[in-house]
């Protein structure tokens, strides 16, 4: 009884840590809000997009650069594909390939981010150095001549995005393990012989997850604007596949003056996912990190309450 009750208690304290998040959300961060709903919009769209499209990806419909009408919402292409079908496919490739790029960059950056901020020493020093020889390459050239070597795919942009992005991205998990490192309770573990395991496990993982959380949001829409452009230059997912950088390259470049609709609607896709994901970003960062709060955030609205009640 006493195990069920406090299990109910504790769920109750997580419900009510996440209702207060989105309150503060839609209270003090309106771009963070609407953000919100331009994500929820981008996932339900790439998980139902088999009931959403009126059409197969690649199914040609032999009315080739038709403008957008009450049978094609939004045209097709030169090969007599709708459009609208290819944009919602899209969503579904920039859904996993945010996603699971930023998962995968988020774990290696936790893995070598707490191994170097805890261990220190010349193990800190070696990777550091390793770290750092990685982030002096331009990122994009180095993406590039990956891709060349190891062919194009989804899954090849996915693992290329999370290996480099997690080596790099350690560098600010470490940071944050070493100010931790300096507690008085990392000390105590260590006096009373706790293992190093349940020292990273127990003590410093739970307190580096404000900022793995916000590393982890910043890393979804550059993953996807990424993809885009190594698409677009023709080193990501290949065609037929309905990608949003692939559909502005080739035909889209090709007959965007005749048929402009074949790269508005992509591009703006583009845009507005990668701007609203950004501001929700932004947003998780301001309510996480407290030092990112400043004037406009929770403090700041408490301040202007009171301020306007004098």
């Amino acid at each position: 009884m006493a195990d069920s009750s406090s299990r109910r208690v504790a769920e109750i304290k997580r419900h009510s840590i996440l209702i207060g998040f989105l309150i503060r959300l839609v209270r003090e961060k309106p771009l963070g809000t609407v953000g919100a709903v331009i994500t929820i919009a981008l996932l339900l769209t790439g998980i139902f997009a088999n009931f959403l499209a009126p059409y197969g990806m690649n199914e040609s419909m032999a009315d080739y650069l038709a403008s957008p009408s009450a049978k094609f919402w939004l045209g097709t292409d030169n090969l007599g594909r709708d459009m609208l079908s290819r944009v919602i496919y899209g969503a579904r490739i920039s859904v996993i390939v945010g996603l699971t790029a930023s998962v995968i960059t988020t774990v290696i950056s936790i893995i070598i981010g707490m191994m170097c901020g805890y261990i220190g020493g010349k193990f800190d020093l070696i990777v550091q150095r390793f770290v750092d020889a990685v982030m002096c390459m331009p990122g994009l050239i180095l993406l590039m001549v990956l891709m060349s070597v190891i062919g194009q795919g989804m899954w090849q942009v996915i693992i290329v995005l999370g290996i480099l992005w997690g080596i790099s991205g350690s560098r600010l998990i470490r940071s944050a393990v070493i100010s931790i490192r300096q507690n008085v309770y990392i000390s105590a573990a260590e006096a009373i012989g706790c293992p190093t395991t349940r020292i990273l496990v127990r003590h410093i993982l739970p307190n580096i997850m404000a900022p793995a959380i916000i590393h982890f949001s910043v890393n979804v829409p550059a993953a996807i604007l990424t993809e885009a452009s190594l698409s677009f230059l023709g080193f990501g997912v290949p065609p037929p596949a309905p990608s949003w950088g692939g559909m502005l390259s080739g035909s889209g470049r090709q007959y965007m003056f005749k048929a402009p609709w074949i790269v508005i609607w992509p591009g703006l896709s583009l845009s507005t996912v990668v701007y609203g994901i950004s501001m929700l970003g932004d947003a998780v960062r301001d309510l996480l990190d407290p030092r990112m709060r400043g004037g406009v955030g929770r403090y700041g609205v408490r301040v202007k309450k009171e301020a306007t009640k004098k």
